[in-house]
């Protein structure tokens, strides 16, 4: 997408070998540049929508396009059913048994009180009997044990009644409250896969280039179309290393072209630590020798959708002024 810097770096220095012996020396010849935007999809599929067009000016948020999602859909409906059986049974744990089960532990509860209450009679009353000397002792210790029988079941079925009440065991319950931590995080997994099959745009731009048609296959990290953000739009230009010590970031430069209705005022925001020579196919020796260092210089957001990449400009160095 770029335009070589090569290319101009050739075509400025000839407009500056060639020119007018009385060209400013704060005067430069530079050109507009570019960093786009590359919008893509982690995962791929068959393009559904693209919903801009090229040369079209978008604002933030703007739905760019959409693939095919059926499968993702699919995905983010067996999540949900997992994890809402996943919560179903996390709750039943923790609330016991059903009320008609714990109604039936306390009718096994009275009618073991009953048999207990039945089972202490007979026993006391085998006590004054023993004392008559009426029955053996066998008859009383067959009383007393079956009186302790019915209260150790009195006991059992009110323990019963208690853990009913209580739900599943604690370590049960952790891992249900697991089970349900899992289920969301794969349905959040799977929303997200869902979410990037459709792309909207990070910021306000131009859409540059669309590079599919609608029910083509797209290649999962494939770019579907370019975008150009405003303040993505630069100048570059070359000094002379004689002059590229006077430079300092933050630097006003100012830059006209052909067709401007007024100057647009940028500044220097980099200024290349390497040195390039001045390519050698059509210069001299002399000019060869010289050696060049890269300037970029950024416009403001409201100026720079006057420029174009690749547009030839001049700038202008006030500080540089003689």
């Amino acid at each position: 997408m770029k335009i070589p810097s090569t290319i101009f770096t050739i075509s400025l220095l000839i407009l500056t070998l060639t020119g007018c012996s009385d060209t400013p020396a704060n005067l430069f010849q530079g050109y507009v540049e570019g960093e786009y935007v590359h919008i893509a999809s982690p995962l791929g599929g068959a393009l559904d929508e693209l919903s801009v067009e090229r040369g079209q000016q978008i604002k933030k948020n703007a739905p760019l396009f959409r693939l095919d999602r059926e499968y993702e859909q699919a995905a983010v409906n067996a999540s949900r059913y997992d994890l809402q059986q996943s919560q179903d049974n996390l709750a039943n744990l923790k609330k016991g048994q059903r009320p008609s089960e714990i109604a039936s532990i306390q009718a096994q509860i009275k009618q073991a009180k009953a048999s207990s209450s039945l089972a202490k009679i007979e026993y006391e009353r085998r006590i004054k009997l023993i004392e008559e000397r009426t029955i053996s002792q066998e008859e009383l210790d067959q009383a007393e044990s079956d009186y302790d029988q019915k209260r150790q079941g009195v006991r059992n079925l009110q323990a019963q009644l208690i853990t009913a009440r209580l739900g599943a065991r604690s370590d049960e319950i952790r891992a249900a409250e697991a089970q349900v931590l899992q289920s969301e995080a794969l349905l959040d997994q799977a929303l997200w896969n869902y979410n990037q099959k459709t792309q909207k745009a990070p910021t306000s731009s131009l859409v540059f280039d669309t590079l599919y048609r609608t029910g083509e296959w797209v290649v999962a990290g494939q770019p579907v179309l370019s975008l150009l953000p405003p303040e993505n739009i630069e100048v570059r230009f070359f000094v002379p290393q004689a002059l590229v010590g006077t430079l300092k970031i933050g630097q006003e430069a100012i830059v006209t072209y052909d067709g401007a209705t007024k100057p647009v005022t940028t500044k220097i925001y980099y200024i290349s630590p390497a040195a390039e020579y001045t390519p050698p196919v059509i210069y001299s020796s002399q000019s060869r020798a010289k050696l060049v260092f890269m300037i970029k210089a950024k416009p403001t957001l409201d100026d720079a959708p006057t420029l174009h990449p690749g547009q030839p400009v001049d700038v202008t160095l006030p500080d540089l002024a003689p």
